[in-house]
């Protein structure tokens, strides 16, 4: 198998192989802790992910062999021994922690951006004011990634941006929200005292 071929090469030279070539190589992207689930030749998504981050310690590898100048030709297959017979606590099968930066698109954000102005001004958002909220959500979103903790049979996410409470509490600080929630409170306060006379 060619080595030095980007990633989608080698994993289309990969999934054309026999069955039981496909399961030895799951079994080892298993045990280096790559490959979620029970090893199978079927070449899925699952496999594939674990082929995502095998080339990702592959070219963490290739970085830091020339960073030591060190020649000796290194391919993927040399990575992934060495994470079966030398394995780090990144790959073994305790608890692992990701960050996930989760970004909304314009117009996903724009659907919430109209509700939400709805509620507390009782009018749609201009194009402009939409911009400038997509741009503090997306600024929100960059800074307070979700962390996902998962180990055998669990996955646990914590923190990221509630998107439409960020806007609430942004939009509820400007004067034409309060003007209108002082309005509001004033309606209500006529109705319940029976209107003017």
């Amino acid at each position: 198998m060619a080595e030095q071929v980007d990633l989608q090469v080698f994993a289309k030279d990969l999934a054309s192989k026999s069955e039981e070539a496909r399961l030895q190589f799951a079994q080892l992207l298993k045990k280096a802790g790559l490959l979620k689930g029970t090893p199978s030749a079927k070449f899925d998504i699952k496999y594939y992910e674990a082929l995502v981050k095998l080339e990702e310690k592959y070219q963490q590898q290739k970085a830091l062999n020339s960073l030591l100048q060190d020649a000796t030709p290194l391919g993927r297959q040399d990575v992934l021994i060495q994470l079966v017979t030398n394995p780090d606590s990144d790959s073994g099968d305790g608890p692992k922690t990701t960050s996930q930066t989760y970004i909304t698109s314009k117009t996903q954000t724009a659907k919430v951006l109209d509700v939400i102005a709805q509620d507390l001004l009782d009018r749609k958002m201009t194009k402009a004011e939409k911009a400038k909220y997509t741009k503090f959500i997306n600024s929100a979103q960059k800074s307070q990634p979700a962390m996902q903790t998962s180990g055998d049979g669990y996955s646990v996410t914590r923190g990221g941006v509630d998107e439409e409470q960020l806007v609430r509490d942004r939009l509820a600080q400007t004067g034409e929200a309060k003007t209108k929630r002082a309005t509001d409170a004033y309606t209500i306060m006529l109705d319940e005292l029976g209107g003017l006379r």
